[in-house]
């Protein structure tokens, strides 16, 4: 009697447990969060879930326009503030549209919401996801790039007048190895015909048509009717803005267009070339670095430092500083490098606020790069932290710059390496006579971020974040104008006994 019952007890609770499986696998996810980062670089649009995100995504053209799909989800107040989180300064993105695209029904239980995004202009989308990392949960991230190298678009137009080369320059494409948006799992079949009533162009090569095979089955047609209507003429004064990102606001507010960091290639009145200055404002974006006990943010210290250290350079008759980041936004540790060689720069310059598990810890640090291994466990620490920005910050894998991996590749760098240590012990000098330091001497350890072949690279490291008294010099204009100083006053005594080389 007794395993009759234990077999009917079995079988009761695996009935119950298939019908949970079961409601649990119609069961929408749902979106947590959703963010914007808009800049010259790239518009970054970023969306989170407690699970794995699952979508299909397409490019149209005449007008361009971008439509991603988000599978088996909800329609929350996070992704509804979306469209008000776009700001009328993007460059790349003039407004997005969101709405159910599909709803349950008898023999359909998928969930979709549609999120259709009007460009400015033609651009490079990259799609991919993130694993959990940092404190975010699973991520889908769109980038929005622009056709040609904003970089060197820019560059090019402030040197108009000096060359007409530069200015028409554009970056080589290694057909081999362009980043292309790649499928999660394989194409879906042609849609040429299904798109043939709609007023586009017709999709007829991959490249126009990056597809991810959906949950269940293929969506039916796209049509106009199925995307979000454009309300961009209906009056959006009374539009709570409560939701937007304040992050993003601020990013408008205050970043400045890239003209503006980009050095002009000119010479000064004696005639000499200008000495270019790298500074790498490190962290941004996604990638928030580390949190002081008050709340202050490393992202938002460095870029005020390093701000700051840009003008002061900047006012040096010869002597210009260029930002590899002017605003809140990701860039990735190589493409640091990169850009700091395409504008041939004599010093790179990566400013940091160092964090610990022990909040006592304080004191500045300068670091230069190792081959062999790091000096201390301390800085082997910090170097692991540090390179793991690029998994906070996100980077899609298939998305490297050519250039990036040449670069990354050449680490025959033992000149510059000892160039660097020679510069990082000037820079700790001065930085001496502001605040106590962590360690006395220039450490080393395998930091990414410094691992240009040919520019002197140091790490600074202005103080523990995680120290409350260094917390609140770290937020002091007046501890933030004097550290900026020390910098420069250690890059002047460099060059004292290393005069520039000549560059082209």
């Amino acid at each position: 009697m007794f395993n009759q019952f234990l077999s009917f007890f079995v079988l009761l609770i695996s009935l119950l447990f298939s019908l949970t499986i079961s409601i649990t696998s119609f069961a929408a996810d749902t979106i947590t969060a959703a963010r914007v980062w808009p800049s010259d670089d790239y518009t970054r649009i970023t969306l989170e879930s407690n699970t794995p995100i699952k979508s299909q995504f397409l490019t149209l053209k005449n007008p361009n326009r971008l439509v991603l799909d988000i599978e088996n989800v909800d329609l929350t107040i996070s992704l509804k503030s979306l469209a008000d989180k776009i700001i009328s300064s993007d460059p790349y993105i003039k407004q997005v549209r969101v709405a159910n695209y599909k709803s349950n029904d008898a023999n359909n239980k998928l969930k979709v919401v549609r999120i259709a995004i009007d460009l400015k202009g033609e651009v490079k989308p990259n799609l991919f996801t993130l694993q959990p990392a940092g404190e975010y949960k699973h991520r889908l991230v769109l980038d929005i790039y622009p056709i040609n190298d904003a970089l060197m678009a820019m560059l090019g137009k402030k040197n108009n007048q000096n060359s007409d080369n530069i200015a028409n320059y554009e970056l080589p494409v290694d057909a081999s190895t362009e980043p292309q948006l790649k499928p999660i799992i394989e194409p879906l079949p042609p849609i040429t015909a299904d798109l043939s009533e709609v007023n586009v162009e017709p999709i007829t090569t991959p490249t126009d048509a990056i597809l991810i095979e959906p949950l269940i089955k293929p969506y039916p047609k796209m049509s106009e009717s199925n995307i979000p209507q454009d309300k961009s003429n209906q009056d959006k004064s009374n539009v709570d803005k409560s939701n937007v990102d304040k992050s993003s606001v601020d990013n408008s507010n205050n970043h400045k267009a890239i003209e503006n960091t980009v050095p002009e290639f000119k010479s000064n009145k004696d005639g000499a070339r200008l000495i270019t200055i790298a500074i790498d404002a490190g962290h941004g974006g996604e990638d928030p670095g580390a949190r002081g006990a008050n709340g202050s943010r490393e992202k938002e210290i460095t870029l005020a430092i390093s701000k700051k250290l840009k003008a002061m350079i900047d006012a040096e008759p010869n002597m210009r500083g260029m930002l590899t980041r002017d605003g809140d936004f990701f860039v990735p540790l190589g493409t640091r490098v990169v850009k700091a060689r395409k504008f041939k720069a004599d010093l790179f310059i990566s400013i940091h606020a160092d964090a610990f598990t022990n909040p006592a810890a304080r004191g500045s640090s300068v670091f230069a790069l190792s081959e062999k291994g790091a000096t201390s466990a301390s800085a082997r620490y910090l170097a692991k932290k540090e390179n793991e920005a690029d998994l906070i910050g996100g980077v899609s894998l298939g998305g490297r710059d050519p250039m990036l991996a040449r670069t990354l590749l050449d680490l025959s760098q033992a000149a510059t390496i000892n160039d660097s240590l020679k510069l990082g012990k000037a820079v700790l000098g001065h930085i001496s006579e502001i605040n106590n330091l962590h360690k006395s001497h220039v450490e080393q350890a395998s930091f990414a971020v410094l691992k240009s072949p040919d520019i002197p690279s140091i790490l600074v490291e202005t103080a523990f974040i995680s120290n409350l008294e260094e917390e609140r010099k770290l937020t002091s204009d007046s501890y933030q104008d004097k550290f900026a100083a020390s910098i420069l006053s250690g890059i002047k005594k460099y060059f004292a006994s290393n005069p520039a080389l000549a560059k082209n």
